[in-house]
């Protein structure tokens, strides 16, 4: 679910918020800090600002994508390991291949604007009249075609690693293809431990953990989305987005009390404390909709 905690929003823009970490400001203190190819530090922190700028424009790429085929764009959280934008594209693979793809096109896109800078640069010969902003080119080029390549790894959570489940999911289906996405991704992350150990890379290690983690959880929700599959249906009812019909059994919890039922079988207030049902949330696309919304998909 979307999180913004920790975060400070820093700006609006198409109706999207984005924060940025506190842990962003101690990562930037850090890498401006060291020791650089520039002539003052302030060149540096222009780096580091052009970096996740990159990234910026990168993050709002999966936040278009998904609005176009019509899902739901949340905030887009900052922090030193990169961005997170946080979107819920229908659960469709096609929809969900766009979203995530569309932030990696970003990257492509920007390769020939950034190759014309550092075609000027070198054609101009920058490196002796302006060394800063030769060397400031070179590493923004640089950086984003390290990110693109990075990010297109085939490494659950990494786009490559959801562009890899999105593929999938048009043969496998939804849950085998998430399974097999994280299955797969617990082998990236492995080799990615091992270069991180190599070269003694404290970042790549850190990066390395958190994709475990999001591996690890890959892995239980492929685990719970087969569960969900094999359920029986109640009939009558259909969610008004997937057209999928709500399995049997008390898996809808009270707002209120917090006890679970089953909304469709209680149809109006929730037999524990008498709160009245007003919407359902559908368990396979995570959509909610009134509950008088939910019909047969033929309807």
């Amino acid at each position: 679910m979307p999180t913004n905690k920790g975060s400070w929003k820093i700006f609006r823009l198409a109706g999207i918020d984005v924060y940025v970490h506190w842990s962003w400001f101690l990562a930037f203190w850090y890498f401006t800090s060291r020791p650089h190819q520039y002539t003052n530090y302030g060149w540096n922190a222009l780096e580091i600002l052009s970096l996740f700028l990159i990234v910026l424009t990168h993050e709002f790429g999966h936040q278009l994508a998904c609005r176009q085929v019509g899902g739901k764009t949340h905030d887009i959280v900052l922090w030193p390991l990169g961005g997170v934008a946080y979107v819920t594209p229908p659960q469709r693979p096609g929809a969900q291949l766009w979203s995530i793809a569309a932030g990696p096109l970003v990257n492509v896109l920007l390769i020939p604007v950034l190759s014309l800078f550092f075609w000027a640069g070198v054609h101009f010969q920058w490196q002796e009249s302006y060394p800063n902003l030769e060397e400031l080119i070179r590493q923004v080029w640089t950086v984003n075609i390290v990110l693109l390549v990075f990010n297109l790894l085939p490494v659950y959570p990494l786009d490559g690693g959801q562009i890899l489940r999105s593929l999938l999911w048009f043969v496998f289906g939804r849950a085998n293809s998430l399974l097999a996405a994280s299955v797969i991704g617990f082998l990236g992350v492995a080799g990615l431990i091992g270069l991180a150990i190599y070269q003694g890379s404290l970042w790549l290690g850190i990066l390395s953990v958190f994709i475990l983690m999001n591996c690890w959880a890959g892995l239980k929700q492929a685990g719970a989305l087969a569960r969900l599959a094999k359920l029986p249906r109640r009939a009558g009812f259909a969610c008004p987005s997937c057209k999928t019909a709500p399995p049997l059994g008390n898996l809808w919890r009270c707002g209120h009390c917090g006890q679970p039922s089953d909304t469709f079988l209680e149809a109006t207030a929730c037999p524990q404390c008498g709160t009245p049902f007003v919407a359902a949330q559908c368990l396979d696309c995570g959509e909610s909709h009134p509950l008088s919304a939910w019909r047969f998909p033929e309807d």
